[in-house]
């Protein structure tokens, strides 16, 4: 039976299109999914050169499906510090931060960025999973005075070594001082925004959070591409490639209700994710703490992967994870993200393996679309660790 791997897309109302769905179609969207309920461009038809674009000039990506949860209030800090693992007494008005939403049983139910706008204003971008009224029933079982709403923001993300020549056309110079995971309020051509550092690709980029996004997405739109145009600006969907080269995970793929932070590589190693000796009592505290002093019995590892290409973008067709030394025998995990990896000129991604497969060298057969093929457990991030791409200062760049 033949299957139509690019199908139409069907405007079912059920589903809500971005603040600027109009004007990212204009680009010839080659597919959409479905990302918060709402469609998602995937591709633009040719993910490695969008690749290319991203590590090589500067694009605008339609993240409209990235819904915010707005939370303010006199309770609103005590909230979201409880609502989250991180300790947010180290975080200051101003500045983001990567955080998880936790669940009573130490379960991941989402990883926004949260954006600190005043002491008691706080917005979290969410990934593709429902976070407002997990927040509302939580508040109002709690008897807290905060208010928890969907705001009318779209963000857009510009991303790529050129970003600040676009970013300083459409703000000024001054754009360039803001530090990597740091957000700022501008006004452009009438339209309020918040500007953060900030980006799913661990290049340099920025997202644009538009107020009133849903009067005005087209002309932020517009006015963007416009600021574009000189730099060759490129209109892509989310780069996957890139986003695994630099070990970023992805909700519903490497991290779901079901995993823990300790098991994907956030807790034991980097403490401050999960920062169990804060004053605050957040949601699974109690079971995050067992879960560290008890072990856990497997691990979200690096892979490197043999044989033919697996794609630009692979979460479904190669799940089967075997011991080497019985490739046709029991399952013992699955590949949870992969691709290949133009740069590298080899398929990386991530699998969760029984903790005794963790170790680096550890060998594996991986069942690809191609068949049985060798892997190898290894460091993740592929590439550039510390971040230095996304952090380094841009003045002088």
């Amino acid at each position: 039976m033949t299957t139509n791997p690019n199908p139409g897309v069907l405007l079912y109302p059920r589903l809500r299109k971005s603040p600027f769905f109009y004007a990212s179609q204009r680009h010839g969207v080659g597919l959409y999914s479905v990302y918060n309920h709402t469609y998602h461009p995937r591709h633009y038809g040719d993910p490695v050169g969008e690749y290319w674009a991203l590590l090589e000039g500067v694009t605008l990506w339609d993240v409209g499906v990235e819904r915010q949860v707005e939370i303010t209030g006199p309770d609103a800090f005590e909230f979201t510090n409880m609502l989250v693992p991180r300790d947010l007494t180290k975080c200051k008005v101003g500045q983001c931060k990567y955080v998880f939403v936790t669940a009573e049983d130490g379960g991941i139910i989402n990883d926004p960025v949260l954006l600190r706008l005043g002491e008691n204003h706080f917005w979290l971008s969410l990934a593709d999973s429902d976070v407002l009224l997990w927040a509302k029933g939580l508040a109002h079982n709690l008897g807290m005075d905060v208010r928890i709403h969907e705001p009318d923001v779209g963000p857009v993300q510009i991303q790529g070594p050129k970003s600040r020549e676009v970013m300083a056309a459409l703000f000024g110079e001054s754009i360039l001082d803001v530090p990597y995971y740091y957000a700022v309020e501008r006004e452009l051509d009438g339209m309020q925004v918040v500007v953060s550092r900030t980006g799913y690709t661990a290049e340099l980029g920025y997202e644009i959070y538009l107020h009133d996004a849903s009067r005005d997405g087209v002309r932020l739109w517009d006015a963007i591409w416009q600021a574009g145009e000189p730099h060759d600006m490129r209109v892509i969907g989310p780069c996957h490639i890139r986003r695994i080269e630099a070990g970023i995970l992805s909700w519903g793929c490497d991290i779901t209700y079901d995993t823990n932070p300790f098991e994907v590589g956030y807790g034991f190693e980097k403490t401050w994710m999960v920062d169990l000796e804060q004053e605050a009592d957040f949601i699974g505290k109690a079971a995050l703490r067992r879960i560290k002093a008890e072990g856990i019995s497997r691990k979200l590892v690096g892979v490197e992967i043999g044989g033919p290409g697996v794609g630009s973008f692979n979460d479904g067709e190669m799940v089967d994870v075997f011991d080497v030394r019985d490739p046709k025998g029991l399952r013992i995990g699955e590949v949870t993200s992969a691709c290949y990896s133009p740069r590298l000129e080899r398929n990386i991604g991530y699998a969760m393996v029984p903790i005794a497969y963790e170790g680096l060298g550890t060998e594996l057969v991986v069942h690809t679309q191609h068949g049985p093929q060798d892997a190898v457990v290894v460091e993740k991030p592929f590439l550039d660790p510390t971040k230095n791409i996304p952090k380094r200062l841009i003045r002088s760049a």
